[in-house]
């Protein structure tokens, strides 16, 4: 019997975040150290043709000013990615191009804020100005070339035609789609929009950095990706990677935004210009404005069926909008389909396709849900609009349609998929929402309506046959465990989990693990927190070393025993003969390695890859109120049952859910990074960027119905990502059934609800 996965503990450092203990970014700052600040361009595509410095670098108090002419010319990426990264080298960290409104010009370092803000007003500037590609719908073979650098790579052939503004080209296909379709009985075809997010993580990016007595390069960041970083930045300065080294503190959210190292180079330049300690903190301006969103898209989808109410074909052609620079736009574009094509398994034909572009505009980047979450929105839309066609009910659709557990899987190849409650996940929604009743739409007035629709969604956990973590547990002379990771806890959990799974291995309590997290120089590498890996992939190194450290206790604890390793038994606090009084304490055989004569401390180490991503799945269901007088939308309810495998903690499981939804629903109904016509950014604080606040989100209700994957760590499979992708598609749906007005485009708005109305209105 478990004594602790699977039980709710409170989270390790829950009391010390809520009294304001933790130690982030700017609290380790150093007293003198030196404040950045960072001269933007105000134009979306222009070339710098003169720059004079020298007044703000007289200025008093100003330590160094920094342009395209003082810097490495090294291109590389900001995309937190395992070597060699799947994204373009296509920045320099300081370049006479500019390619987006708030792209560096020039880097300032001076003695206070203040001082560095008034240096940048110094700096004269002219530039040659070009025409913006700005609505990524043109921007294939428009007459502005984004990148016409010649010295830009790429580490593989992604399709990249940087003449035509293409950074990636993709085509994958299974089956004769054509043929397929030409024998479907119902064939639906729409073209769905999701536009850009904002991650609104509640700590902005920074970075601190400092030289340390050796003259390496440390460097404290609010970083998703330490190695990662630490990679990036050896690239960038054209330095060696064993002179850096990275150390991620406390973390206030990232939500895949500090998957990219935005902030980082530009500190570690001023640093080894001038030998001291340097820190750079985003305001929330730029944050919006000069760090990176989630990739708009436009995703046309076809989908075939027969008369017995199977979906033969699914075939999306899309095309995504990276921005100024390519961070991770061909891997989200390819997860908008990997994580949408296997979905349903009955299919003889599937196809996605399509070009990633460049535009002048804020560079695109990692979101969690990465590319599922445009996905899903698109095929999820049209499996609904199928069902309409069909005249059947879209859970019904689904439920007969979903891949299930034990069959064999397109999303690993033919291989059998081990783990799938999604079937339980509809019936169980189904009954929450009052799906038999509320189905499709109930009059509350004479002029608001209520409707319900649903979604359904898979994600993975962790990259298949790329991503490794590795994991170390260390017995310590006193008895208890220290627990070495490179993987990030962003608030999510992560340290408290994998403590947990330390813990249950070693049969000890939770407070005889201390946790050491991400510091390049002391943590075994582990690619990041990204991918929804940590728990799966981490958490299965984690559970391996455990059982070395614990095989290790067990064979010197038979020594002092005088016992063979097979006559004696582990508890936690003893290593007892089976079957005696004859034992040894775990704090006395701890003592006794490292100061007796064996002088061996233990460690147990262990490294995990998978070579399979088995996906979470969730069934999402939503309730919404719509006026017809003004279009406003009312999310009522929304209910999301959950297969993530073995539930490690669910009150940790719980709360990631429950915020995932609550971003879900803001890109449904509230968020929109927009841009005018020059490609000035318009939306650059909260006052016009919404989110949605609590009473923006009526109720939230989740439930867990677990599945047992044999590849994760007790069954466990990942949480984090998926519960992002079902409020978008199903409050669509919810609306059209409430008021038959199909939203295609997010987000939702009454402008657009209303302006359907008036024009069924007019057809009718």
């Amino acid at each position: 019997m478990r004594k602790l996965v699977g039980k709710g503990v409170p989270k390790i450092d829950g009391m010390a975040i809520a009294t304001g203990k933790p130690a982030y970014t700017e609290d380790l700052v150093v007293a003198n150290a030196l404040v950045v600040k960072i001269l933007r361009s105000p134009h979306a595509f222009a070339r710098i043709t003169f720059i004079d410095v020298a007044k703000a670098a007289a200025l008093k108090g100003v330590e160094c000013v920094l342009t395209y002419q003082d810097v490495p010319k090294q291109r590389f990426t900001l995309a937190g990615q395992s070597y060699p990264e799947p994204s373009p080298y296509d920045r320099l960290i300081l370049d006479d191009m500019v390619r987006y409104v708030g792209d560096e010009v020039a880097i300032v370092a001076a003695v206070d804020e203040r001082t560095a803000l008034a240096a940048i007003d110094l700096i004269q500037v002219e530039y040659e100005i070009f025409e913006p590609v700005v609505d990524f719908e043109t921007a294939i073979g428009h007459p502005s070339v984004v990148h016409p650098e010649e010295d830009l790579h790429c580490n593989f052939d992604i399709g990249m035609k940087k003449d035509q503004n293409i950074v990636s080209s993709q085509r994958v296909e299974s089956g004769n789609v054509e043929e397929e379709l030409s024998q479907c009985d119902f064939v639906v075809e729409e073209t769905f929009y999701t536009q850009a997010n904002a991650q609104c993580m509640m700590e902005t990016y920074r970075a601190f950095n400092y030289l340390d007595h050796m003259g390496r390069l440390v460097v404290v960041s609010s970083t998703q990706v330490p190695f990662h970083a630490k990679r990036m930045l050896a690239r960038a300065l054209k330095m060696p990677a064993g002179k850096i080294r990275v150390i991620k503190p406390r973390i206030g959210g990232g939500f895949g935004g500090k998957q990219s190292s935005c902030v980082e180079i530009f500190t570690a330049a001023v640093t080894l210009k001038t030998g001291k300690p340097a820190i750079l903190v985003y305001d929330r301006e730029e944050t919006f404005t000069c760090t990176t969103s989630r990739h708009a898209m436009r995703l046309k989808v076809t989908l075939g069926a027969d008369k017995d109410g199977y979906i033969r074909v699914v075939d999306i052609h899309g095309l995504s909008d990276t921005g100024a620079y390519g961070e991770h736009a061909s891997t989200v574009f390819m997860v908008a389909g990997e994580k949408t094509l296997p979905l349903y398994n009955q299919t003889k034909a599937v196809r996605f396709m399509g070009n990633v572009v460049y535009t002048n505009k804020m560079p695109a980047g990692a979101f969690r849900g990465y590319g599922a979450t445009q996905g899903t929105f698109a095929l999820e839309s049209a499996v609904n609009l199928l069902a309409e066609k069909m005249g059947v009910d879209p859970a019904e659709l689904r439920l007969k349609n979903i891949a299930k557990e034990g069959e064999p899987f397109r999303g690993f190849k033919g291989g059998i998929l081990e783990s799938s409650a999604l079937n339980r996940c509809i019936e169980t929604g189904k009954e929450m929402i009052g799906w038999a009743v509320k189905y499709p739409r109930r009059s509350v007035s004479e002029t608001k309506v209520r409707g319900i629709g649903m979604a359904v969604t898979m994600q993975g956990s962790g990259i298949a046959n790329i991503d490794t973590a590795s994991a170390e547990v260390r017995l310590n002379d006193n008895g208890d465990f220290t627990l070495l990771v490179g993987s990030t806890d962003m608030g999510t959990g992560s340290d408290t989990i994998l403590a947990q799974m330390a813990a249950e291995v070693l049969e000890v309590s939770l407070d005889q693990i201390i946790v050491h997290a991400a510091d390049t120089d002391v943590s075994p590498f582990d690619p990041g927190s990204y991918a929804s890996s940590t728990t799966y992939v981490t958490g299965m190194a984690v559970v391996r070393a455990a059982q070395d450290l614990k095989q290790q206790i067990l064979e010197e604890g038979a020594k002092f025993l005088q016992v063979s390793p097979e006559e004696v038994a582990f508890n936690g606090h003893t290593v007892r003969m089976t079957g005696t009084d004859k034992m040894i304490s775990l704090k006395k055989l701890a003592e006794r390695l490292v100061v007796g004569p064996v002088h061996r401390q233990l460690v147990g180490n262990s490294t995990y890859g998978s070579p399979v991503s088995p996906p979470p799945f969730i069934a999402g269901f939503a309730e919404v109120e719509v006026d017809k007088e003004t279009g406003k939308v009312e999310l009522l309810d929304y209910v999301a049952v959950v297969d993530c495998g073995t539930v490690i903690n669910p009150h940790l499981a719980r709360i990631q859910t429950e915020g995932g939804i609550v971003q879900g629903i803001g890109m449904a109904l509230y968020e929109d990074v927009r841009v005018d016509s020059k490609g000035k950014l318009l939306s650059n604080s909260f006052m016009q960027y919404k989110i949605p606040c609590r009473k923006d989100i009526g109720t939230v209700r989740v439930a867990f119905k677990e599945s047992f994957e044999p590849t994760g760590p007790f069954g466990a499979k990942s949480v984090g990502e998926v519960v992002i992708n079902t409020p978008a598609p199903a409050i669509a749906a919810a609306v059209y059934n409430a008021v038959g007005v199909r939203i295609t485009q997010l987000p939702i708005t009454p402008e657009k609800v209303f302006m359907g109305l008036q024009k069924n209105s007019t057809r009718s």
